[in-house]
């Protein structure tokens, strides 16, 4: 059943009492800076533990997030790559996303693929379960499972750059990553 949602009659929404709203930090009560985007926010606390965060919430491409929005919007790529944003601050070697691209807009796969290089120059091994083609091309290696999903697939079919597999490979992957790499650059006019 879909949720039902009511303003609250008493603090109309802001989910405060009058009093706490009285209390501001730089000219902001807590339901404003609640209501802040990420992006907005990261410039809002220009330093200390709240910036390293909310940097690490913009590095993931989550900087349009209210701070207050509730977990239960989020869909499934947005709350991967926020528990991704939890991990950057630890000391780990080995990352596994599982479609880290869903729903995403193009500018949003490309600042995706930028953390991927940047966690890799760190030293640290990503594996990425894909199948957007841009992150196939951008890949250091690749192991193509196939033929079919399900019970028909799970058997390796390719392994190599992604430069192998469109020169050389037979598989349904190699075909749409061979289209996708051929592709002409569209122009900025369309």
């Amino acid at each position: 059943m879909a949720s039902v949602a009511s303003v609250c009659e008493r603090c109309e929404g802001r989910r405060f009492t009058d009093e706490v709203l009285t209390y501001t930090l730089r000219g902001k009560n807590i339901s404003e800076v609640l209501a802040m985007s990420v992006t907005e926010a990261y410039g809002f606390f220009p330093s200390g533990p709240a910036h390293l965060i909310l940097g690490r919430l913009v590095d993931v491409g989550l900087g349009y997030l209210s701070l207050g929005q509730p977990l239960t919007t989020l869909s499934g790529g947005e709350r991967q790559r926020l528990k991704l944003a939890i991990h950057l601050a630890e000391k780990t070697s080995t990352y596994v996303l599982d479609e880290p691209t869903t729903g995403l807009h193009l500018a949003d796969v490309d600042q995706l693929l930028a953390l991927l290089d940047r966690m890799v120059d760190a030293g640290n091994t990503v594996i990425v379960i894909e199948h957007h083609q841009a992150v196939m091309a951008h890949a250091d290696w690749l192991i193509d499972l196939g033929p079919g999903a399900g019970h028909d697939g799970g058997r390796i079919v390719f392994t190599g750059t992604p430069a192998e597999l469109v020169a050389h490979g037979d598989t349904l992957t190699a075909t749409h990553l061979r289209e996708y790499v051929d592709k002409p650059a569209r122009s900025p006019q369309g």
